[in-house]
């Protein structure tokens, strides 16, 4: 008997890209672009736009890759409290390959623009790109793929909320400029955040699938202790981190964070890493991310408003 098996709509595809997580690249994107022009480094305009679609295209191959690796793996079900458009293979009816194909054109495409955006400005942009490419192969494909590994949260935070930055900034003059890295601590964490709180709610079929996440590691009540821990953090970066970079004006973050972010946050805070919760848990940690990054790059490209009106 031979399965029948629906097109790949343009509906599935945006559904396979996941662009709620895009938060996750997007926002290490624009905070890169806006602290090249805090700090003078000459980025023009249509690189910005190039290094920005890389990183949505990159993001979309990452999500689409992983959709398909746990798919043919088994490791995804209707009874794992996922959302249909967070579960296109399950629902969706597609051939897994289809999915497989899409997620390697995503892969080229943001491969190509990273590539047009960093030619003639030395290697060291090249070997940041590859180091993120590198992530990307090895997430959920391999031996022992990232993120069937306790490093997840790490990796993750650090390629997309430090890397992307660092690259951007990279791309700019062809030199490593390590402030990026410091400026992007707050992205980091929240990113980390994005990742402990699906595998903290995926413990037991975690486990099941022989996985050894940092939740499954350290154990649910550890791992809710750490998440609590980190969005303290987080929030703390995000007050202080402009302040030190940008000055008095920095003010208007904690601002901004508690008009857009303090329902989120406090939602966020209030949830427990349990599989129930784990459709309104990356509802809330993508809202979070959305509200409280989202309030460090506005406040950032405040600044850099005030700077050209000045001159």
């Amino acid at each position: 008997m031979t399965n029948t098996y629906k097109p790949l709509t343009l509906k599935l595809a945006w559904n396979l890209a996941a662009p709620r997580s895009w938060v996750a690249s997007v926002i290490p994107a624009v905070f890169g672009i806006l602290f090249c022009s805090i700090q003078g480094y000459q980025l023009s305009a249509w690189q910005g736009i190039c290094l920005f679609l890389a990183c949505v295209f990159l993001q979309s191959s990452v999500n689409t890759l992983n959709d398909y690796m746990d798919f043919i793996k088994g490791t995804d079900g209707e009874d794992d409290n996922v959302e249909e458009n967070d579960a296109v293979l399950i629902y969706g009816g597609i051939a897994p390959k289809s999915a497989l194909k899409l997620g390697i054109v995503y892969l080229v495409i943001g491969i190509f623009l990273g590539v047009v955006s960093c030619l003639s400005h030395g290697y060291y942009p090249m070997i940041i790109g590859t180091i993120g490419v590198l992530v990307i192969a090895f997430y959920s494909c391999g031996p022992h793929p990232i993120s069937y590994l306790p490093v997840g949260e790490l990796i993750s935070g650090g390629v997309m909320g430090g890397l992307i930055p660092l690259g951007i900034c990279a791309c700019a003059d062809g030199k490593l400029h390590f402030t990026a890295i410091f400026g992007s601590l707050p992205l980091i964490i929240g990113i980390a955040l994005i990742m402990l709180c699906n595998n903290g709610c995926d413990i037991e079929k975690d486990i099941l699938a022989g996985r050894k996440t940092f939740p499954v590691v350290v154990g649910r009540k550890r791992a809710n202790q750490i998440y609590h821990g980190a969005i303290l953090l987080w929030v703390a970066l995000l007050i202080m981190e402009p302040i030190l970079l940008i000055g008095k004006i920095g003010i208007l973050c904690p601002i901004l964070l508690f008009i857009l972010a303090r329902k989120p946050m406090s939602k966020l805070w209030s949830l427990q890493l349990e599989p129930s919760h784990r459709i309104v848990q990356m509802q809330t940690i993508a809202a979070s991310n959305l509200m409280g990054n989202g309030a460090y790059c506005i406040t950032f490209l405040c600044f850099c408003i005030i700077k050209i009106i000045h001159g």
